[in-house]
């Protein structure tokens, strides 16, 4: 029914006094995932939200009093580092971050790090995961979704929140939304993500968000076409950005020729995908392929 997050994940909020940590930590607690604590350094004692989350100084504290597992960050660029590797250091499963603007050398030592640990990171410049019914962890809107048996991955949030939407309107809705996060280094990739939801057996089809920038969706090809079982659709952003010029997240940049939305719409139809030129036409592209509407899409 869920992957990363479901109904018994014990959230940890990192910057929860801050006031994006401590909104969406409420927004967390209305979907009703069990924020269970919060960590701001200095402030260990307190309590938020009514008191209904405790603060503590470190997050090795806040797991040793409440067993959080899962950690959701809020902390400035300049902390998070120290914010992402704290929480591996304090046996945290599954980081999210939510931070944008991590210095892209900081990231690097993140990811040397964790690529010999058992924890993982989604993000930096993440919105979150959403799996309706079971999870909230970040900054996804928790009314924008139904359950149901589509996967969703993608590198940016604005346009998961638009094609979800649709998808909840048409009656379909989904397993599990991963927002994988848009910065240039990352801790998850979209075949790390497509690999767990070929495994899943609540997890039917897959819809991917890409953008240009970097070769990840090319790689998510090689493993779509190897390894995929399930039918999956995607959407590539900026068809018609110009090179050389950054698009919104830190890593859509067309450089040195690579990285188009052209070379990686390719590279994924030549790997059997279905292929969308506007965000509005997934929903329609499922449903033609239930059988429940018709459509002149091409496909």
């Amino acid at each position: 029914m869920s992957i990363l997050v479901d109904q018994d994940s014990r959230i940890l909020v990192q910057g929860i006094t801050g006031k994006e940590g401590l909104f969406h930590a409420q927004q967390m607690l209305t979907f009703g995932t069990k924020v269970v604590a919060g960590v701001t350094p200095g402030k260990g004692g307190e309590w938020v939200l009514d008191g209904k989350v405790p603060v503590f100084d470190s997050v090795r504290m806040g797991v040793e009093v409440t067993g959080a597992d899962t950690s959701v960050i809020f902390v400035p660029a300049k902390h998070a580092m120290d914010a992402i590797l704290e929480a591996e250091a304090a046996g945290i499963s599954v980081i999210i971050c939510i931070t944008e603007g991590i210095p892209i050398h900081d990231m690097m030592r993140v990811r040397s790090y964790l690529d010999n640990s058992q924890t993982r990171l989604i993000g930096p410049n993440s919105p979150g995961v959403l799996s309706p019914k079971q999870a909230k962890a970040g900054i996804i809107p928790g009314n924008i979704a139904i359950q149901g048996n589509i996967g969703v991955v993608s590198r940016s949030g604005t346009l998961t929140y638009e094609i979800v939407y649709a998808l909840k309107h048409l009656g379909l809705g989904i397993s599990t939304c991963v927002g994988i996060g848009g910065d240039p280094v990352i801790g998850t990739s979209f075949t790390d993500i497509l690999e767990i939801f070929e495994a899943d057996p609540f997890t039917e089809k897959v819809i991917m968000i890409g953008e240009i920038g970097g070769t990840e969706e090319e790689v998510a090809a090689e493993f779509i076409a190897s390894q995929m079982t399930k039918p999956v659709y995607a959407y590539i952003a900026g068809e018609t950005a110009p090179g050389d010029k950054r698009m919104g997240h830190a890593g859509a940049i067309i450089e040195y020729g690579i990285g188009s939305a052209s070379t990686k719409t390719e590279s994924l139809h030549d790997a059997g995908v279905i292929i969308a030129h506007h965000p509005e036409e997934i929903p329609q592209m499922i449903m033609k392929s239930l059988g429940l509407v018709g459509s002149d899409i091409d496909q």
